[in-house]
């Protein structure tokens, strides 16, 4: 009889994708999480929050990543389209724009005790609203994301940095 061992039967990599396609660009993460399934990328697993990502907490927990990676669309300021690394921390401080149930920074909080590493990856919004559609900046970035994920150059994607901000 084998044991299990806790370090190879835990998932790698998972990405918690996160929004409602049926708001306008808030579904980045949603179709970041379909093209993940379409074409699966080696080492990552795909959760599809939508926009109740809480619901996923138990299913992430017995995954024991690793490393969860939160996509979400995100208001930060920016150009739509432009991708930035957000520090889970700081997201409470930051009164980031959230179409979900539960503030994000609450979920990651929650998941810490069971992930070695969480980072939360944002995508910046044009238009949020109900029955808009994507728009073409967010859907190229969407795309630049997956082959970011799939070339393993994601780590590169530039911080958040916002004066006066926690970053």
């Amino acid at each position: 009889m084998t044991k299990a061992n806790p370090d190879t039967d835990r998932a790698a990599k998972v990405l918690l994708c996160v929004g409602n396609s049926m708001m306008g660009d808030d579904g980045a993460g949603p179709l970041l999480a379909q093209q993940l399934a379409d074409r699966p990328i080696y080492g990552w697993q795909v959760v599809d929050g939508g926009s109740a990502p809480e619901t996923e907490t138990v299913h992430i927990r017995a995954l024991a990543p690793r490393v969860l990676v939160v996509v979400d669309a995100t208001e930060m300021g920016l150009n739509p389209g432009e991708i930035r690394q957000i520090d889970p921390d700081c997201i409470g401080e930051m009164m980031l724009m959230s179409t979900h149930s539960m503030p994000l920074n609450y979920l990651i909080d929650d998941l810490r005790e069971a992930v070695d590493e969480v980072v939360m990856i944002g995508i910046q919004p044009d238009i949020v609203g109900f029955c808009y559609p994507m728009t073409p900046a967010v859907s190229q970035a969407v795309a630049a994301l997956y082959q970011m994920f799939s070339d393993n150059n994601w780590r590169q994607i530039p911080q958040l940095s916002v004066e006066g901000e926690c970053c």
